[in-house]
C-alpha cells in the first residue's frame, strides 16, 4: 500500500506540472483552448507511457525509498483537492453519456487485450482512462448495491410480517376453528344465537311471521296466565289474550263464569303443548333479549291473504274442495284439532280414515302436518270465520277391495274400537271394518282389546262384515 500510494503521489505531481504547463502554453493561441483536453490526455499518456519505460514493469522496492524520500508524503491535502475538482469539472462538462454497465463490462476484456497489461499493480495502470473506469465501475456497484439493499430489507420486512404470529395476553386474537374437513366451516353457540337474534329483531322491524313450537304455561306473579313459545332457543312470550282462543262470543263472562271459561282454556292450552304456532314480535329488549309477541295478529295476517285476498286470476287461495297442509294443535280420542292458515277446525275420527279408528292419538300427534280437504268456507269477516275439512277424503278408498278379502265361516283377529249401546265395533287385521252382536267369552270386551272375530256375513251395501267375538286374546286393562 506504501508503494503505491508513492507512485500514485509522484503521478499526481507530474500531471499537476503538466496542467501548468498547458494553461501557459494555450493562453497565448486561442486555437489550443479546444484542443485543452485531448493535448492533456496524450500529455498524460506519453508521460505515463515514459515512466512505465523507466521503471519497468514490475513494481520496485519502496521500503527504503518511503523512508528517504519523506518530503512526498507531505504534499498538502489541499493541492490535491484542487486538483480532484477540476478533473471532475473536466469531466462533467466534456465526458460523454456513461455507458452501462454491462457495456463496460463487455469492453473491458478489450481493453486490457490492447493494453496488454495484467491485473499486478504497474505504472500502466495509473492512466485516466482506466481509473476513471474503476472509479465509475466502483461507484455503479455501490449505486447498485445501495439501490439493492433498501429492497432486501423489504422483501425481509415482508417475509416476516407475513408469517403470523401468536400474540397472548388481553389483547390476543382467537384462532379459527380447526375443522376435520378441508376448508370447512364450524358454527359456534354464540354465533349461532347471534344469527336467530339478528332474525328476531329483524322480523320485529318487518313485522314478518315467525313459527315457533309451544313449549309451557305459565302463571305470572300477578295471576295472569303466559304462554311460552320456543323459537329456535329463544323465549318467547305470548299473554293468554294473544293466543286467539275464543270460547265466548260477545261479553267475556264473570264470576263462576268466568273460572270456568279459564279452566277450559287452560285444558285447551295444555292439549297444545308441543304444536307450531305463528306469532309476530311485539315487543323487545336487547340487554335482556326478552321477546313479547301475538298470534292473534299472525293468525288475523294469515286469513286476509289466505281466506279475502284474492290471486291473479281473481281466485280464493282456500276454497271448497281444495287440498291444503294442515298443522295438527290439539289431539283427543275420537277427534283432531288442525290449524288451517289462521283458522283452526276440529275433523271426527270417522272423518279421519276409511277404516275404523278406536284412538286418534294411535295415528296423529301435536306437531304433525298431514293433508286435509277443504269441504266448505265461511267468510263472514275477519274475526268472524270458519272452515270444514277432512282427511280421509285425500286417500284412496280401499274399503270395499279390503272386503273382498273376507270370507264368512271364516276367523280374523282384529282390536275393538268403540262399543255402543251393546254393539261392538272392530277393525280387523286385514283392514275391514267389522260389527259383532254377540260374544262368547266369558269376559265383556271393551275398547282397545284384542279379539277373535268369526264372519257371518258380509253387507256389502254399508261395508262391513258381520259376526260374533269367539273368544277375547288380550284385554287392555
Amino acid at each position: 500500500m506504501a508503494g503505491r500510494k508513492k507512485v500514485t503521489e509522484e503521478m499526481v505531481e507530474t500531471e499537476m506540472q503538466t496542467l501548468e504547463g498547458a494553461e501557459i502554453t494555450s493562453a497565448g493561441d486561442p486555437m489550443t483552448d479546444e484542443m485543452d483536453l485531448n493535448e492533456l490526455l496524450e500529455s498524460m499518456d506519453s508521460e505515463a507511457q515514459e515512466y512505465a519505460g523507466q521503471e519497468g514493469e514490475s513494481l520496485p522496492d519502496l521500503s527504503g525509498v518511503a523512508a528517504s524520500e519523506g518530503t512526498a508524503d507531505n504534499v498538502s491535502s489541499e493541492e490535491m483537492q484542487e486538483f480532484s475538482d477540476e478533473a471532475a469539472e473536466n469531466e462533467v462538462s466534456e465526458k460523454p453519456k456513461r455507458s452501462s454497465r454491462r457495456k463496460k463490462e463487455e469492453a473491458a476484456p478489450a481493453e486490457e487485450q490492447s493494453a496488454g497489461e495484467t491485473e499486478d499493480f504497474d505504472g500502466d495502470t495509473g492512466t485516466d482512462d482506466s481509473e476513471e473506469a474503476v472509479i465509475e465501475d466502483t461507484a455503479g456497484a455501490e449505486n447498485t448495491l445501495e439501490r439493492e439493499l433498501p429492497q432486501e430489507k423489504d422483501d425481509e420486512t415482508e417475509r416476516q410480517t407475513a408469517v403470523p404470529r401468536r400474540t397472548f395476553g388481553k389483547g390476543k386474537t382467537e384462532a379459527p376453528v380447526l375443522t376435520l374437513e378441508s376448508r370447512g366451516e364450524v358454527e359456534t353457540e354464540d354465533a349461532r344465537e347471534e344469527i336467530i337474534w339478528h332474525e328476531i329483531h329483524n322480523a320485529y322491524r318487518t313485522r314478518k311471521i315467525l313459527t315457533g313450537q309451544l313449549g309451557g304455561i305459565e302463571q305470572t306473579d300477578n295471576g295472569k296466565t303466559i304462554v311460552i313459545v320456543d323459537y329456535k332457543g329463544f323465549r318467547i312470550v305470548i299473554p293468554l289474550k294473544e293466543m286467539m282462543i275464543n270460547l265466548v262470543q260477545g261479553r267475556s263472562p264473570s264470576g263462576k263464569e268466568y273460572a270456568e271459561l279459564m279452566l277450559r282454556q287452560n285444558k285447551i292450552l295444555g292439549n297444545m303443548l308441543g304444536a307450531e304456532i305463528d306469532f309476530i314480535v311485539k315487543g323487545i329488549d336487547s340487554k335482556t333479549r326478552s321477546v313479547v309477541a301475538s298470534r292473534r295478529e299472525a293468525m288475523l295476517k294469515k286469513r286476509q291473504i289466505f281466506y279475502l285476498d284474492t290471486d291473479a286470476e281473481g281466485m280464493y287461495r282456500i276454497y271448497e274442495g281444495r287440498v291444503v297442509q294442515a298443522r295438527v294443535i290439539a289431539v283427543a280420542e275420537k277427534v283432531v284439532r288442525v290449524e288451517i292458515f289462521g283458522v283452526e277446525c276440529s275433523i271426527m275420527a270417522r272423518d279421519l280414515a276409511w277404516d275404523w279408528i278406536g284412538d286418534a292419538h294411535e295415528r296423529f300427534s301435536v306437531g304433525d302436518q298431514i293433508l286435509v280437504r277443504i269441504i266448505s268456507v265461511r267468510r263472514d269477516s275477519l274475526e268472524d270465520m270458519g272452515v270444514k275439512a277432512d282427511v280421509k277424503s285425500v286417500t284412496q278408498d280401499t274399503h270395499y277391495e279390503n272386503l273382498k278379502k273376507c270370507r264368512v265361516q271364516s276367523k280374523y283377529a282384529g282390536k275393538v274400537t268403540d262399543i255402543h249401546k251393546g254393539v261392538v265395533y272392530i277393525r280387523l287385521s286385514n283392514g275391514v271394518n267389522a260389527v259383532a252382536h254377540a260374544c262368547y267369552d266369558y269376559r265383556t270386551p271393551g275398547k282397545k282389546d284384542d279379539v277373535s272375530f268369526a264372519v257371518t256375513k258380509i253387507d256389502e251395501e254399508r261395508g262391513v262384515a258381520v259376526g260374533i267375538i269367539t273368544r277375547i286374546i288380550r284385554q287392555n286393562l
